[in-house]
């Protein structure tokens, strides 16, 4: 028996072992489950609902605050304002009251700068569990949601703010002992600190209301996984220039440190959008102190290309991803 790999499962598994055995329909359902699409949207009279659901294992109080701030940002992709959550603990026999107490802080304190409540849940002790797990659902309302696959040939590529955040918040968070022997504890604590910019919320409603094409939240993968759905979920091309996509000086030393590519970092935080016009878009964005950059166009064709000056690298379809293989 093969054992499969630890962390996101390969696009080629989500489609043969989960999407094909979805046959259920519904017509209240305008965006279901699918390649790129985090987010369902359904009908409710004369709204649409949009909901997100995340799960994440927890080594730090940290992490449970990045859990919240992905599955509101899946729910603001869809250009819905995030209103309520819910949150499902299902818990290791040894844990200790005062840690889940931490956690539960760490997830109002996360929903309070969202914008949102948590109304509901669910928490277990379970022997199965081997460490914390932390599941959160987000719910948000829209008139007239983005869905995803409205990318097309022509727009532009822009991304706000910069790529490996919720990575670098926390491979920060769990490893200060081991950084704390090269850097000093000023940039770790400052690389901790980027949990503040982990919301897309606001990127999210300033590009809804500046004609967005299509939306796409940085978060599993990284931000070569990102475009890769966002081109495969609209069946386009793109090429995008590497020196263009933002990163933290932060996020480079700790990754350095570590061996990881911060292009393949985590990357809740960040937001990938198309428009006709993107330097429109920046506009929009920094009017809104929000930075931006255009890093890129759709393309005709399914070539999704990142151009290093004279060198061409073709992403590839994204694999199982280990998140953190150093632990």
């Amino acid at each position: 028996m093969q054992l499969m790999k630890v962390g996101k499962i390969s696009e080629t598994v989500l489609k043969s072992c989960v999407l094909t055995q979805i046959k259920s329909k519904n017509d209240a359902v305008k965006n279901g489950a699918g390649v790129g699409s985090d987010c369902a949207v359904f009908a409710c009279g004369d709204t649409f609902t949009a909901v997100c659901t995340q799960m994440i294992e927890v080594k730090s109080s940290e992490d449970v605050g990045c859990v919240m701030a992905r599955a509101a940002g899946g729910v603001a992709c869809c250009g819905a304002k995030p209103v309520m959550a819910t949150i499902a603990m299902f818990l290791p026999v040894y844990i200790e009251e005062q840690d889940i107490k931490r956690h539960m802080q760490e997830a109002d304190e996360a929903a309070a700068e969202l914008g949102i409540q948590i109304a509901g849940g669910h928490t277990e002790v379970s022997k199965a569990a081997l460490m914390p797990c932390v599941t959160v659902s987000v719910m948000g309302e829209v008139l007239s949601p983005v869905l995803p696959g409205r990318a097309r040939p022509g727009q532009d590529v822009v991304l706000s703010k910069w790529i490996g955040l919720e990575g670098t918040v926390r491979l920060a968070a769990r490893m200060q002992d081991e950084l704390a022997e090269r850097y000093p504890l000023s940039l770790i604590e400052k690389a901790i600190g980027f949990k503040k910019y982990l919301s897309i919320i606001p990127e999210a409603a300033t590009a809804a209301k500046s004609n967005v094409g299509a939306m796409h939240d940085v978060s599993g993968g990284g931000i070569f996984a990102a475009l890769w759905e966002l081109a495969e979920s609209a069946g386009v091309g793109l090429s995008v220039d590497l020196k263009k996509i933002p990163v933290k000086q932060e996020t480079i030393e700790i990754c350095e440190f570590l061996g990881r590519n911060p292009y393949e970092l985590l990357s809740g935080g960040s937001l990938l959008m198309t428009a006709d016009n993107g330097e429109n878009l920046v506009q929009a964005l920094k009017a809104a102190q929000i930075p931006a950059t255009v890093i890129g166009k759709i393309t005709e064709g399914n070539d999704r290309v990142v151009m290093n000056e004279e060198e061409k690298r073709f992403l590839e379809r994204p694999k199982a991803i280990e998140i953190f293989k150093m632990m």
